[in-house]
């Protein structure tokens, strides 16, 4: 740690600490986190206020996902919600698609397709997704962080009231923390809102926690923790725990597009008009306004979410010196040193043909979706009964509506010579992602019996698309020709 004296940056973001009874400023490095201090203790991170043309892009995107989030479960599509996981009733709804749980394995293809999008982003632009579209970042900078500037002030404020005692700061941090606390519950029912219809969720907010445990607890735990990861926890989720944070490392390349300081352009530093100094001034700012507290122009850091900031920051300071911006910019650590980039490479267009595969495979199947089920099953009880000349089997007719209306059901049999089959009811009304099942009895006579016979029932169902039928099929069950 240096002992001479450092520029300490307007908001405090560099903490004072003392050695051999002098205040140093610890200034960020590449070989330890900024937001944690040597001896373990948490060093917080007040990123300066900034603007441009990068935080203007990024305050509407992040105002566009929060209201989509915020409204997603209230919207309907079809009479159902646009999205809904119901766990309970095992029944999924995706823009006006249904889905239950026999279709469950779509959801590889969309967790895989998603994983390869990340993998594809992150080879091309690095930790733009971070910076831009992680609700991390989104809910922290746009909502918290704006909230404690409005009740603390600007960073220069919030550190000083770090070092307040408890009595200059109760009234302050008590009203941050209630109205966090606030916002953290209204995000987990937000959230909450995905997995259950929101009439139920509205009927358990309003109703004893008793009625709904399950939902109260989950409720209680999210809000709890993201109340402490917003007010406390902060930046060191994409430092430490964030494994996608973890995995970008080894997706980067020479090529990637990165936030990095042109260095041949920017050193020596020095102060403004000084001979033989580069355009770097040293004014810190990039520095200051940083949301995980490191110098961009140490290099590649692992603790940039690439957030443009600093870009931002620092492009306002070269208008006010008359200087060319883009001393801090979007580029490659090839774009850097030579000035040229390529686009396409090899780990590039294989990412790209894994994520094109599954989509391809994804849209195949559901082109092959069956728009309901019918099936067969075995009746509990004994597998067969003979009753007198007759072998008697009986099964389940079980019909599951996966469209997204209510439908008519139309049930037939097939047989004729040897088999008999009876059904209870020929015509069903399925509203939509309902089951039913119905008695089907199929009847054989015992001295023509033989192994191989098979009961099958026709399901017919009309809808916008033309007529759609489904035949189930099941084998038959019988004494064997020395025990008739």
């Amino acid at each position: 740690m240096p002992e001479s004296a450092a520029k300490t940056p307007a908001n405090g973001a560099a903490r004072p600490l003392v050695q051999k009874g002098r205040p140093v400023v610890r200034r960020p490095d590449v070989d330890s986190m900024f937001s944690v201090n040597p001896d373990g203790s948490r060093n917080p991170v007040h990123p300066a206020d900034v603007s441009g043309r990068f935080q203007r892009r990024k305050h509407a995107l992040w105002y566009l996902l929060i209201a989509v989030y915020l409204l997603g479960p209230w919207l309907r599509l079809g009479g159902h919600p646009v999205f809904l996981i119901d766990i309970p009733a095992r029944h999924f709804f995706l823009f006006g698609h249904t889905f239950n749980a026999q279709d469950f394995w779509f959801a590889f293809f969309f967790v895989s397709g998603l994983g390869f999008t990340l993998f594809v982003v992150a080879a091309l632009f690095g930790r733009m997704w971070c910076g831009y579209a992680c609700p991390q970042m989104v809910f922290l900078e746009g909502v918290f962080r704006r909230v404690e500037r409005l009740i603390e002030g600007p960073a220069a404020a919030r550190a000083k009231l770090d070092q307040a005692g408890m009595a200059g700061k109760v009234l302050r941090r008590g009203t941050k923390m209630l109205v966090f606390f606030v916002i953290a519950a209204v995000i987990s029912h937000s959230f909450l809102g995905y997995f259950m219809p929101v009439e139920v969720l509205i009927e358990a907010v309003t109703s004893s926690p008793a009625q709904h445990p399950t939902a109260f607890v989950f409720m209680l735990v999210a809000t709890i923790a993201m109340f402490v990861n917003f007010t406390w926890f902060r930046e060191q989720m994409c430092i430490v725990i964030c494994p996608y944070g973890r995995l970008q490392g080894a997706l980067y390349d020479q090529d990637t597009l990165l936030v990095g300081y042109d260095a041949k352009r920017g050193e020596p530093r020095g102060v403004a008009h000084t001979e033989g100094a580069g355009d770097c001034v040293d004014c810190y700012r990039c520095v200051a306004v940083c949301p995980t507290g490191i110098d961009i122009r140490n290099g590649v850091q692992l603790e940039c979410v690439g957030c443009a900031n600093c870009i931002d920051a620092c492009d306002a300071v070269m208008t006010k010196l008359a200087r060319p911006i883009g001393l801090v910019r979007y580029d490659s650590q090839r774009g850097f040193a030579t000035g040229g980039r390529r686009f396409w490479r090899g780990r590039v267009g294989l990412y790209a043909v894994l994520l094109l595969a599954g989509l391809g495979t994804l849209a195949l199947a559901m082109t092959r979706r069956r728009p309901f089920e019918a099936n067969l099953l075995r009746s509990p009880g004994r597998a067969y009964v003979v009753e007198g000349e007759r072998v008697h089997n009986t099964f389940d007719l079980q019909v599951i509506n996966k469209l997204p209306s209510a439908r008519q059901f139309t049930v037939s049999v097939v047989g004729g010579g040897l088999i008999e089959t009876v059904v209870s009811t020929a015509e069903l009304s399925l509203q939509s992602l309902e089951v039913r099942r119905i008695p089907v009895h199929v009847f054989v006579p015992t001295k023509q019996f033989k192994a191989g016979l098979r009961a099958e029932v026709v399901v017919h169902c009309t809808d916008a698309t033309g007529e759609l039928t489904r035949t189930a099929t099941a084998p038959l069950l019988g004494p064997s020709a020395g025990h008739r």
